[in-house]
């Protein structure tokens, strides 16, 4: 990709943990990105405050969720492959955020990026795991998900909620989650500022 004020950046938020994370993102007046939220939670969706929102698997789940079924998340994304596809046509830099360990995120996220890296785009995943009180399975899912979006992302960014939590001990679990949520910023605007601002080194 050669750096150019016009590159087109998808931000695109799966499942609930990513959802909610644009949606911050959104209200903290982060400029110069194409907001997406992608969701199998139809109640969810309408709740975004992303101009651009899609209902994943839509006969699958019928818009009820995947029931913290990273089965059912993959399967409801590659229901709605094609619609990712003209989605993301002409996209050079896609971010994809998640929280991993439910459904949606976990399951669809390595679809998401498997059909951004189909357009050509350059493929960065900012991601959660759990935090240990969330339960062994959880943890186990967010594993399994890691590994399989690793396979098909350029870069990708994990954060650790407990570590999070460790950081600033003693403040209270929402201030963990805006924490993640700010780790999730800076690194959407340190990359694109990478990839549109002339003069930096080319990063392909």
């Amino acid at each position: 990709i050669q750096p150019s004020q016009n590159a087109k950046i998808e931000v695109i938020g799966v499942g609930g943990g990513g959802s909610n994370a644009v949606n911050r993102m959104i209200l903290s007046d982060l400029e110069g990105e194409a907001y997406r939220v992608l969701n199998t939670d139809a109640q969810a969706l309408i709740q975004s405050q992303a101009q651009h929102r899609l209902q994943l698997g839509q006969t699958l789940t019928r818009g009820l969720g995947a029931g913290g079924n990273p089965t059912i998340g993959q399967k409801a994304a590659e229901e709605s492959r094609t619609d990712l596809h003209d989605a993301l046509q002409g996209s050079d830099l896609v971010f994809i955020a998640a929280g991993m360990g439910g459904g949606t995120g976990t399951g669809a996220a390595p679809v998401v990026a498997e059909v951004a890296r189909e357009v050509g785009a350059l493929t960065v995943g900012i991601v959660t795991k759990p935090f240990g009180f969330e339960g062994r399975r959880r943890m186990r899912q967010a594993d399994e998900g890691i590994a399989r979006l690793a396979e098909h992302v350029d870069t990708l960014i994990v954060i650790g909620n407990d570590r999070l939590r460790e950081a600033i001990a003693g403040a209270p679990l929402q201030e963990a989650f805006r924490s993640a949520d700010a780790v999730l910023r800076m690194g959407v605007k340190g990359i694109s500022d990478i990839i549109t601002c002339p003069g930096l080194v080319n990063v392909d």
